[in-house]
């Protein structure tokens, strides 16, 4: 499985950004689709996630209300949909799938990566 992600920038605050990742040679399985984030200096952590069914999507606290994940199955992609973008945002995002249908928080459990787009917000 490949993942690439794409849509990063510079934005100032209170813009909105649109990130995608594709995913290629997956496959028939189940596994569940991830946005994660990391801050210089910071570890890496996970934003957003969604279960294989589309059942359950979970956000970090921090980007509840703004951040908005998606996906499109036939199309083998997942889109993270930010708005009210703050400076506490900037990061490299990275997309993610772990095997198995649920989410779990634990980043170790996330088997393929994307390259990481970088996001960096002005104030």
């Amino acid at each position: 499985v490949q993942l690439q992600a794409f849509g990063g920038g510079l934005v100032e605050a209170g813009d909105s950004l649109r990130l995608s990742c594709v995913a290629s040679g997956r496959t028939s399985r189940m596994f569940a689709m991830g946005w994660f984030r990391q801050a210089p200096g910071k570890e890496r952590e996970i934003v957003a996630a969604m279960s294989w069914g589309g059942e359950s999507v979970w956000y970090t606290d921090s980007v509840k209300g703004r951040f908005t994940f998606s996906r499109d199955k036939a199309l083998r992609t997942t889109q993270l949909e930010m708005t009210g973008l703050k400076p506490e945002d900037t990061a490299v995002y990275y997309c993610a799938e772990r095997e198995g249908p649920a989410i779990v928080l634990n980043t170790a459990s996330w088997i393929y990566w994307g390259q990481g787009t970088q996001v960096t917000v002005s104030s």
